[in-house]
């Protein structure tokens, strides 16, 4: 009776341990090596042995039921992984996976070298450089496609080989200026083109629902509205920062070096740090240095991403801008267009202005808020003064050093009077009420002979 008793009592506890592995993500079933029951006198008579069990200690191995559970539930997440996978490289002709180095990033790499499918470019891997990342990432990538037997498509900034182009064209602080412009323009337009350039038409992404609750509800599969409804593939979606890496030191993959220095992502470097600040986390040789929550607590892989950066409407800042709603609308719409009385000023005619009529020149990027608000009233100021002044557009932020010497522009919006005689006078307009129609006239009357 006694020994009936333990015997329920033992497998009782086997079937709690059970449910906690099915909540790690796999059912571990007791058996004598899980549990193991310690008596002082084995080949002792029956009476005897069960005096025994009443009293006996019981050892419980639960270290290695969770590693077991553990790695039933990786191998479980490596197949259902590796079939979104397959069946994206299986059903599309056109297969794109952008590829930022993070650690689940390089787990995807490994698993699409798995099915083979990067050697031969069924699968493509495109990779976005924002000029601002950290010089080991570029490095990283070349490391990886030697290693893998790939060569990954590299877009930046339109019309920007290197970073001293887009700081000439954008401006190195744009960053700091407006945020969600930089986003569009070193993220988000790129990003873009590079799927439409490679025609893809499906998406691999790694994306998690730990990452946060902007992600949390995020399936393995699902449609985007963008350039028509590009299906995406989230083979990581169910995932945890934590699986990644034991998927990592499982299979001993290439990651970031700086996961060695103590970052848990990685981003740009003007807004990437170590998580926790003095670098005590690591993740070197396959295992980690320091408390390991730090950084894979819920939604922790991230806490060291876009440091001290904030949306417009003053929020914290917890997306890069790819993956938001509306990212596709980048560089869609100029202002001014077609039917406009303001008129498009090409660097040719700006060379050679006409002689007989003074001219006022918008210098402006279309991505700058401050243009935008101004659009209406400029457009109404054109109409208003008709043939007595040409009232021209001149886009600056791809010409910033031509628009400086000719038109004086430091900024955007900059408006300036080219009089008949070449000299250029600029109109103080510093904030949004400057720049009316009233104000606009007033400029003009003052800096030129005509009635405004």
């Amino acid at each position: 009776f006694a020994t009936m008793i333990s015997v329920r009592f033992l497998v009782g506890l086997a079937l709690v341990a059970s449910t906690g592995a099915f909540n790690l993500g796999g059912i571990v079933a007791p058996t004598r090596a899980n549990l193991r029951l310690r008596t002082s006198a084995v080949s002792a008579p029956r009476f005897a042995q069960s005096k025994t069990v009443l009293g006996a200690k019981m050892a419980f191995d639960m270290e290695a039921l969770i590693q077991q559970s553990k790695d039933d539930r990786l191998t479980h997440l490596e197949e259902q992984a590796m079939g979104s996978l397959k069946i994206a490289a299986d059903n599309f002709d056109n297969v794109v996976f952008p590829n930022a180095c993070i650690a689940g990033d390089c787990v995807i790499t490994h698993l699409l070298s798995r099915l083979d499918v990067l050697k031969n470019g069924k699968v493509k891997i495109m990779v976005v450089d924002t000029f601002h990342l950290f010089p080991e990432t570029m490095e990283f990538v070349k490391s990886i496609e030697d290693h893998y037997g790939f060569k990954a498509e590299v877009f930046q900034a339109e019309g920007c080989a290197d970073k001293a182009e887009y700081d000439k064209k954008f401006g190195a602080d744009l960053w700091k200026i407006d945020i969600e412009q930089y986003d569009k323009v070193c993220k988000v337009e790129p990003f873009q083109r590079g799927l439409k350039t490679l025609k893809t038409e499906v998406m691999i992404n790694g994306r998690r629902r730990d990452h946060g609750v902007e992600r949390a509800y995020i399936d393995l599969y699902e449609n985007a509205p963008i350039g028509g409804g590009l299906a995406k593939v989230n083979p990581l979606a169910y995932w945890t920062f934590e699986d990644c890496f034991d998927y990592i030191a499982k299979h001993k993959i290439p990651i970031h070096p700086l996961h060695a220095e103590g970052y848990p992502s990685i981003g740009d470097a003007k807004d990437t740090v170590k998580v926790p600040a003095d670098g005590s986390v690591k993740f070197v040789d396959y295992k980690f240095e320091g408390q390991a929550s730090e950084w894979l607590d819920y939604a922790a892989e991230r806490k060291g991403r876009f440091v001290g950066l904030a949306n417009k409407d003053g929020s914290v800042k917890t997306e890069c801008g790819i993956h938001v709603a509306g990212a596709e609308r980048t560089f869609e719409r100029d202002l001014w267009e077609d039917g406009s009385k303001v008129k498009t000023l090409s660097k040719e005619d700006a060379e050679k202005l006409p002689a007989d009529k003074d001219t006022l020149v918008v210098t402006y990027a279309p991505w700058c808020p401050f243009c935008q608000q101004m659009e209406d009233d400029m457009e109404a100021f054109a109409a208003k003064m008709g043939d007595k002044l040409n009232v021209v557009k001149y886009r600056g932020d791809e010409d910033r050093e031509f628009v400086g010497e000719a038109f004086k522009a430091q900024g955007f919006p900059t408006i300036s009077l080219v009089a008949k005689d070449g000299s250029v006078t600029v109109m103080d307009a510093n904030e949004p009420e400057d720049r009316s129609v009233e104000k606009f006239g007033e400029f003009v009357k003052k800096a030129s002979s005509v009635a405004a």
